[in-house]
């Protein structure tokens, strides 16, 4: 029986009879970004931000509008979302669990998979704690909000990704911005800090636009001089760098020097999920502390079982990184070759800065116009406000493809120069 049915919703006051007062615009501050956005769908033909795919045959190919088109900006590294292993295992847990949690593991407890994949997160990178989160983008807002408090110091890479960015908003400690990876910056801020202060460095692994990767070697010396904590978001390099696929943490032998490593499943685990692990066994604190651990909904076990399989699989299949490696290889020398600007370092996130905004779009158009999809960014949301056609290789892009793609940037470069 529902016990609001014929109640009046309001029985003190006729709202008929209330005098209406205008409302102001709530929508005015977005004028910019809606004139902005109506520009570059001028610019295009079509709307980038509302592309459709409708189906998909395999990680690197999609239908678009019609027709196929390969994928180049997925960040599918390994090419596992197609995994039939961890296809089976989202089904069985599918059926056995259902579709979602419908709530917090505060609130509605935590499901055997969470706990189990904690487990497998910690052992896969040798460390004695994992916390789980619904997303990579809640593991950085709900673990750096959650660690640094009012007296605490951040110090934060210029090109940090927004989650970061969002954490430290969201945290009551003092935060600092240091040239994007340059030691001897994060240093001078360092030397003018208070010395008792609890200090925190941020950075991350391979940075998402232009592909370069952290000079971890020497922002750890630099840490270790101050007294800092460092912090790695390994989001694009799980997977793709270390022996096992930790990352570049792993890559460079630097496990027992790094403080907290966040990583992500929507990358090379070819799902959804983010983590925190660590060797600091208060981490626990992080689950009664962390407002994005707190208040949302916790993954789904259909989820946690595919990304489990997922896991294993970059743990143990190092072929998986040979052949991603390989055709970074040959698309990156491929782009140098064609004269195109690209990122300083070799990894399978490749950003081609192109001139202007007006000429991205016309490059991001004819390569779409090619049958190859890239991921189309621009100011401000790119280092040095530059304008980026940014591409993400895969182990599963075949040499076809990829000789599709590099013709394509071929017209592109002769397009616009």
């Amino acid at each position: 029986m529902d016990p609001l049915k014929n109640q009046p919703l309001n029985a003190s006051a006729d709202s008929a009879s209330v005098p209406s007062r205008p409302k102001p615009d709530i929508f005015a501050k977005f004028r910019a970004l809606q004139d902005r956005h109506a520009q570059i769908k001028e610019g295009t033909g079509v709307d980038p931000l509302g592309m459709r795919i409708d189906r998909m045959d395999s990680p690197t190919q999609a239908w678009i509008d019609g027709r196929p088109v390969i994928l180049m900006g997925s960040n599918n590294y390994l090419g596992l979302t197609f995994s039939p292993d961890a296809l089976a295992a989202a089904t069985e847990a599918l059926r056995a669990f259902g579709t979602g949690t419908t709530g917090s593991r505060v609130a509605n407890g935590s499901y055997a998979c969470h706990q189990g994949i904690e487990r497998q997160l910690a052992d896969f990178y040798g460390c004695r704690r994992a916390v789980l989160f619904t997303t990579g983008y809640q593991a950085n807002v709900g673990f750096i909000s959650a660690i640094a408090g009012k007296d605490d110091i951040l110090l934060i890479d210029s090109d940090s990704h927004a989650s970061i960015y969002d954490g430290c908003k969201l945290s009551d400690a003092t935060i600092y911005r240091f040239r994007h990876n340059d030691p001897q910056d994060l240093a001078r801020r360092l030397e003018r800090l208070p010395r008792h202060a609890c200090k925190m460095i941020v950075v991350e692994g391979i940075y998402s636009m232009l592909g370069d990767y952290a000079p971890l070697r020497e922002l750890v010396a630099v840490a270790r001089r101050y007294g800092a904590y460092i912090m790695v978001d390994e989001a694009h390099s799980l997977g793709v760098l270390g022996e096992t696929g930790r990352g570049l943490t792993q890559h460079l032998g630097l496990g027992e020097e790094v403080d907290f490593i966040i990583g992500t499943f929507s990358k090379s685990v070819g799902t959804i999920g983010g983590f925190c692990v660590s060797n600091h066994d208060a981490l626990e604190a992080v689950r009664i502390a962390a407002r994005a651990y707190l208040f949302t909904a916790s993954l789904p076990p259909s989820v946690v079982a595919s990304a489990s399989i997922t896991l294993e699989r970059i743990r143990t299949d190092p072929s998986l990184r040979t052949r991603l490696w390989s055709n970074t290889d040959y698309l990156y020398q491929g782009l140098q070759a064609l004269g195109l600007p690209i990122g300083p370092n070799k990894t399978p996130v490749i950003g081609i800065t192109v001139p202007d905004t007006a000429k991205a779009l016309r490059g991001w158009r004819t390569l779409l116009d090619a049958g190859v999809y890239v991921n189309l960014a621009l100011p401000p949301a790119t280092p040095s406000n530059a304008a980026l056609l940014r591409c993400s290789l895969c182990a599963a892009h075949t040499r076809e493809q990829l000789d599709t793609v590099l013709a394509a940037f071929a017209r592109v470069r002769d397009q616009i120069g």
